[in-house]
């Protein structure tokens, strides 16, 4: 099964890549764990994103595409992956369907996990971590006994900034900005499989499983 995972931050999407992951036995392929071991075996893309990510700096597409094709080509993609955290854009998304032209495979579909954004913002902002152990808490989800104190070691729970309700916005509007074309492109190919993201666990990956087998 050859397939791409997308959703919006908050939307449950490792959960569900982990448990596709282990459904089709397929390897899990995310731009972070490309990164990682382009530069671990050293390639010449691995080593050229290194000195961007060492700096602090986004990666560029054209290094970005290069380490996508090096990874697609390895043996144990040939039959199937989940691709998680790539295309991000219309332009990453060519650059695949060129990849997996030369390749001679295709996409089995693209699953899209959607989520009212009021929901997406409560499940966002809701996070508290302990400032001792880094235990973390969920205000609704996985709220503690006592409010603001961490039960597993007394230590005081915060909110991180990246869980401010604007920071929370403001992720939500890019990826929406950025993934709006490619909802089209692939709705378009016939490949999209939308998915409603606000049930249990359980039932999403149930409903992934559907629209896939």
């Amino acid at each position: 099964m050859r397939i791409i995972l997308m959703g919006p931050p908050g939307a449950g999407k490792g959960t569900q890549a982990e448990l596709l992951v282990e459904h089709f036995r397929t390897p899990h392929i995310s731009t972070g764990d490309m990164f990682r071991a382009a530069i671990k075996e050293q390639t010449s893309l691995g080593l050229k994103a290194k000195e961007y990510m060492d700096s602090g700096a986004l990666v560029p597409d054209e290094v970005t595409i290069g380490i996508v094709a090096e990874r697609l080509a390895q043996a144990d993609c040939s039959n199937g992956f989940l691709l998680d955290g790539f295309p991000r854009t219309a332009a990453q998304a060519d650059a695949l369907a060129k990849i997996l032209k030369d390749l001679n495979i295709g996409l089995d579909g693209v699953v899209n996990i959607e989520l009212d954004n009021n929901i997406l913002l409560e499940r966002l902002t809701g996070r508290r971590v302990c400032r001792q152990c880094a235990a973390t808490f969920h205000t609704v989800f996985n709220p503690p006994k006592v409010q603001g104190v961490c039960e597993k070691c007394g230590g005081e729970l915060y909110q991180r900034s990246d869980d401010t309700l604007a920071t929370a916005q403001n992720r939500l509007k890019v990826y929406n900005d950025q993934t709006e074309p490619l909802i089209a492109c692939y709705q378009e190919q016939s490949l999209l499989k939308r998915i409603q993201g606000d049930q249990e666990i359980e039932q999403v990956f149930r409903d992934i499983l559907d629209v896939l087998e």
